[in-house]
């Protein structure tokens, strides 16, 4: 069994991460003992935001506001207005060629409905996540897409609009994914700035990925002092073989 408290831990340290990992768990069964959002939300996307902090579940009716959230979460849409909401959603991206038609099949969407949906600090989650959430600068980004391609491997797909298809891309591939955010995401979270974008690591993985992702953190700090000395001698005028920077680095942290 994981231990998500130490995962998180692990994750924070080796990212040095602002905002804490945000467990997304879904279930078919309303977990006893934890509330409903203590207030409504624009998007759902703004949950992440606040899953960082505290633990909560919501259902269909708590992201009603954004029927685009609730189609990529496949949460039924059966009243007309939802259903008109939708409609008129990608009536207007169609019309600024935001998405078009023919790229509507290709939003990733669960393949099973979400009927509840836990967010919560990865440290004490309630249930083991389907997906965490990183939210992440270019550098930390940079260690999470090597231990990606070490864990499962492959390259890690960057998504855009909706920023909320990440959440199913990794669920129904078990794959980690990057969201650079939609102009949605980015107007509802504060944490969403421009140098920030969103990474989702399949949960039933998260140990293994923050063992990954510490190793690489620590070889990347090291490979960087490399780097940053090799090119200080080099435009200095010297010529240094690959042993020759190896050492110095060695002398330089004796």
């Amino acid at each position: 069994m994981n231990d998500y408290s130490s995962v998180a831990q692990s994750l924070t340290e080796s990212l040095k991460l602002e905002v804490p990992p945000v467990a997304i768990c879904i279930t078919d069964t309303l977990p006893p003992g934890v509330p409903a959002p203590s207030s409504s939300a624009a998007a759902g996307c703004m949950f992440w935001e606040r899953g960082a902090h505290q633990t909560f579940v919501t259902s269909a009716k708590d992201h009603a506001n954004c029927v685009i959230g609730m189609y990529t979460h496949k949460m039924p849409i059966v009243t007309e207005s939802d259903q008109a909401n939708l409609t008129d959603c990608f009536k207007v991206f169609g019309d600024l060629g935001y998405v078009r038609p023919q790229d509507i099949p290709a939003i990733p969407v669960l393949k099973d409905e979400a009927k509840y949906v836990v967010y919560a600090p990865l440290a004490s989650t309630p249930l083991p996540p389907a997906a965490v959430l990183l939210f992440v600068n270019s550098e930390q980004g940079l260690i999470i897409t090597e231990a990606a391609q070490q864990v499962e491997p492959n390259i890690p797909p960057a998504l855009g609009r909706p920023a909320c298809a990440v959440v199913p891309q990794v669920v129904n591939t078990g794959r980690a994914a990057l969201s650079l955010g939609c102009c949605g995401a980015r107007a509802y979270l504060d944490v969403l700035t421009d140098d920030v974008a969103l990474w989702a690591l399949p949960g039933a993985r998260i140990s293994e990925y923050a063992e990954r992702i510490r190793a690489l953190a620590q070889a990347n700090g090291i490979l960087g002092q490399f780097h940053t000395l090799r090119r200080k001698d080099i435009e200095a005028g010297q010529h240094p073989s690959v042993k020759q920077s190896i050492e110095r680095l060695q002398a330089a942290g004796d």
